[in-house]
């Protein structure tokens, strides 16, 4: 990897690392030459599994139980990750939840959870770390401060297909990340950048709970509503954590520091545009 797309050396924080694509893009970076890792997660004892995956990999890692949900806990982190090891050079704003529920069972609950996770969560992470990261000075002469990146997903795009009716919640929090990462990206250029990554069918455990949940309402045998889906990706397989990972890499890199405000679809084809 050259010098231009490489994360050797980066400092970084991230939310939900616990598990799937967070606990994949923990390890991508430190296999990649991060300086030190902040894995936080609400389970406190997954983070510090992943914090001792990445430490045997060569990097240093703190672990930290974070409710994104609480701006104490978001401040923690960046403040976790500055004290540790100087200063915070990417954050990645991962933690998520999903939902599979039909639009007219929906209530007013759904939505609060759904937002307060994955819309609030993200833009108190982001904030937290912008806070920081405008204190400090570049990442070298001529480069941004800090990097921040949000995990959004194709969900938020237009379409999605017959998946749209039950994840309803999921979908409009996803669409309003990209507005947030947007407006975030407006307001802290060019010291900071922040762009949105939007996967497609990640093979994590909340895929699992979601084809469970929807061939259950659809009364077909667990895993056909994922085997359907996975089937229409033009690049005929499922995604995974590194694929995801590969994006995270390069927007933390020097190659992308004239990109921001973007929300950048990796998901094997199924969104083109």
């Amino acid at each position: 990897m050259s010098d231009r797309s490489s994360a050797a050396g980066t400092v970084l924080a991230i939310t939900g690392a616990g598990q799937g694509i967070g606990r994949g893009l923990a390890l991508a970076f430190a296999r990649h030459g991060a300086r030190a890792v902040v894995v936080t997660d609400l389970d406190g004892a997954a983070a510090q599994a992943v914090a001792a995956e990445v430490r045997a990999l060569g990097a240093e890692a703190i672990a930290l139980r974070v409710d994104v949900t609480r701006a104490p806990d978001c401040a923690a982190m960046a403040a976790a990750a500055c004290d540790a090891f100087g200063r915070l050079d990417v954050a990645i704003c991962n933690a998520g939840i999903s939902q599979v529920r039909p639009l007219m069972e929906l209530d007013g609950e759904d939505f609060d959870r759904m937002m307060a996770v994955n819309v609030k969560g993200a833009f108190l992470t982001l904030q937290a770390a912008a806070r920081r990261m405008l204190e400090q000075p570049p990442l070298a002469p001529g480069r941004p401060r800090g990097k921040i990146l949000t995990m959004a997903s194709i969900a938020g795009r237009s379409g999605a297909g017959p998946i749209a009716s039950v994840i309803a919640p999921y979908r409009a929090s996803k669409a309003a990340l990209i507005s947030v990462t947007q407006s975030a990206a407006y307001t802290l250029a060019p010291h900071v950048t922040v762009n949105a990554m939007c996967p497609g069918l990640v093979a994590t455990d909340m895929w699992a709970r979601m084809d469970r949940d929807w061939t259950a309402l659809q009364g077909v045998p667990a895993g056909q509503a994922w085997a359907q889906r996975v089937a229409a990706v033009p690049m005929g397989r499922p995604q995974q954590p590194d694929d995801v990972a590969g994006l995270a890499l390069y927007l933390a890199s020097p190659a992308s520091d004239y990109m921001t405000g973007q929300s950048i679809n990796i998901d094997g084809g199924l969104m083109m545009s």
